[in-house]
């Protein structure tokens, strides 16, 4: 009965820290006199500024809270105690959530998550009234913030999103995923890009790119100066990458099994037969990453060690061990899992704009509510930004397949569990892994979460190279090196006894791209400089132009 009325469990967990504060009537009386305290301390500063006394806020926003960062949140008495009410209340809030006593540790981060989708909510900045920059701009414009707001919602509303770009101003194959190449195979699943050299001679090894089918692939080929297959090409290697298939109904009954055998061994074989290598480098991301250990781990058994057809591999922020996945465990449970299972079910896919809106709730203020304000009372524009523009371009995911994956990996945790996992014939183990493994995770990331994210190395064997990169999910990765350098990293050996706390502690630090690293370890292990491959031949003909024709399906 509770699954039916409240399927994601968002009401339960805020119920349930409501009672469980109720039953601990002392607990909840020490808290009532913190915030009572700090509630008299604000009460005390906003008298003083009323009589035009210079005092400081009590209470600051975070660092990287911009909701508040116009001077008349704090210059302005009024404008300062609405803002330092809101914090108080919303901090006092989010505290006493977190530790609620008598819950779980998962129920408590439930609770304060969908708690804190309603503060966020209720910010004054969100609305026309209780936001005085917003005021200010509608009147120095006589109204035309507030008309170019209006068209705003009203395209927003067509649309049915709330836009971070503007769809206008990107068009793949024009202006995003320009690097050229050829599609030269395709599978119901997915197509193989094969990029034009450049160089007079490229390793031998080929590099295979197997991308995450959540969103589309052009995330690694975007501009010209971002594209880190464009880097590799010029760098001289020879490049392949996936390009997803974006599944409708008819492909409802897809399993993993085929999404390894038709799009990860597809890409690695073609890689080998169009180069005449007998292996490849194989690199994945996010869930190709997951995707790519799993395929790992089923040619160390499917095939002889002579028959192995991957000589290293590299992940991008990529998890195989889901115990701790990060934010997105508010969405993962029995119930949540039952819910998105059936609702695929009846319509045979996921659709990718759910999967969005999940995501863009894991950071409501920077990817919602600051478009909202944005958008709508300060009457902008969306902001010319190709990842934004790549982040709503989403896909679709074949019921079989996801229902598959969010229950056997993340509510089951069975890829770490050796051989519980049978896929496409073979049990899974990842200790079988023998191969050189160069694994990046992203500070900041909020999707794989760089502890968790470092679990790859406690499993599997062989020599590995660990890389964390300032920055998030996406900028973390889409890093190319800069002047001066904006980002930074650490980097190490990793071992199978390491924690991810004990690494960190030894790891080397240096300023700029781990890029240049990565190429350097690839340089050593990619073998002897070779004449390029054609891009295309008689076995494996150009079928399409690259971004490919699965790319433009929506």
């Amino acid at each position: 009965m509770a699954a039916s009325v409240d399927p994601l469990g968002i009401v339960a967990p805020v119920m349930h820290a409501q009672i469980a504060w109720c039953l601990h009537p002392l607990e909840f009386a020490e808290r009532w006199s913190r915030f009572s305290a700090d509630a008299w301390a604000l009460a005390c500063n906003g008298l003083a500024r009323a009589v035009g006394a210079h005092v400081p806020d009590v209470v600051r926003p975070q660092a990287d809270d911009t909701r508040f960062a116009d001077p008349v949140w704090s210059q302005s008495p009024s404008w300062a105690a609405l803002k330092q009410w809101y914090l108080l209340s919303t901090r006092h809030a989010q505290d006493m959530l977190y530790a609620t006593p008598g819950l779980s540790g998962t129920e408590r981060r439930r609770a304060a998550f969908w708690w804190r989708q309603w503060l966020n909510a209720v910010a004054p900045t969100n609305y026309l009234a209780l936001n005085p920059v917003a005021q200010r701009a509608a009147v120095a414009s006589q109204g035309q913030t507030l008309r170019s707001g209006w068209q705003n919602f009203l395209d927003d509303l067509r649309a049915g999103d709330i836009r971070m770009a503007d769809p206008a101003d990107f068009k793949v194959g024009k202006n995003l995923a320009t690097t050229p190449g050829e599609v030269v195979a395709r599978t119901r699943l997915v197509e193989v890009i094969h990029y034009t050299p450049t160089a007079d001679t490229v390793r031998q090894t080929p590099i295979v790119i197997v991308t995450p089918w959540i969103n589309k692939f052009y995330i690694l080929d975007l501009t010209s100066k971002k594209s880190l297959v464009r880097h590799l090409r010029d760098a001289g290697f020879d490049v392949y990458i996936t390009s997803w298939k974006n599944p409708d109904a008819a492909l409802r009954d897809v399993r993993f099994d085929d999404y390894l055998q038709e799009g990860v061994d597809a890409i690695v074989q073609v890689a080998r037969q169009l180069s005449g290598a007998d292996k490849v480098h194989a690199v994945g991301y996010c869930i190709g990453g997951t995707a790519l250990s799993m395929y790992m781990a089923w040619a160390n058994r499917h095939y002889t060690p002579d028959e192995m057809p991957v000589a290293h591999w590299t992940l991008f922020t990529t998890l195989v061990d889901f115990a701790k996945p990060g934010d997105v465990e508010v969405f993962i449970d029995e119930g949540s899992v039952r819910y998105l299972t059936r609702a695929m079910e009846q319509r045979g896919y996921l659709d990718g704009r759910d999967m969005a809106t999940s995501f863009r709730l894991l950071r409501s203020n920077p990817l919602i509510w600051q478009y909202v304000v944005q958008g709508y009372l300060m009457g902008e524009k969306p902001p010319s930004f190709d990842v934004l523009y790549w982040n709503m371009d989403t896909t679709r995911m074949p019921y079989a397949m996801h229902a598959w994956y969010l229950r056997e990996l993340y509510l089951k945790n069975r890829l770490i569990e050796a051989d519980a996992l049978t896929v496409a014939g073979e049990s899974l183990d990842l200790g079988r892994i023998t191969q050189p493994l160069y694994a990046v995770a992203a500070e900041d990331d909020h999707i794989a979460p760089w502890r968790q994210a470092f679990r790859v190395a406690n499993f599997v064997r062989g020599d590995k190279r660990f890389v964390l990169s300032s920055s998030g999910h996406i900028l973390g990765i889409v890093n190319p090196p800069v002047q001066p350098p904006k980002r930074e990293y650490w980097i190490g050996t990793a071992h199978r006894t390491d924690s991810a706390h004990g690494w960190r502690e030894r790891a080397d630090h240096h300023a700029g791209s781990w890029w240049d690293d990565w190429f350097r370890w690839l340089d050593e292990r990619c073998g002897e400089r070779v004449a390029p491959p054609p891009v295309s031949n008689d076995a494996f003909p150009p079928l399409a132009a690259a971004p490919g024709d699965y790319v433009m399906e929506r």
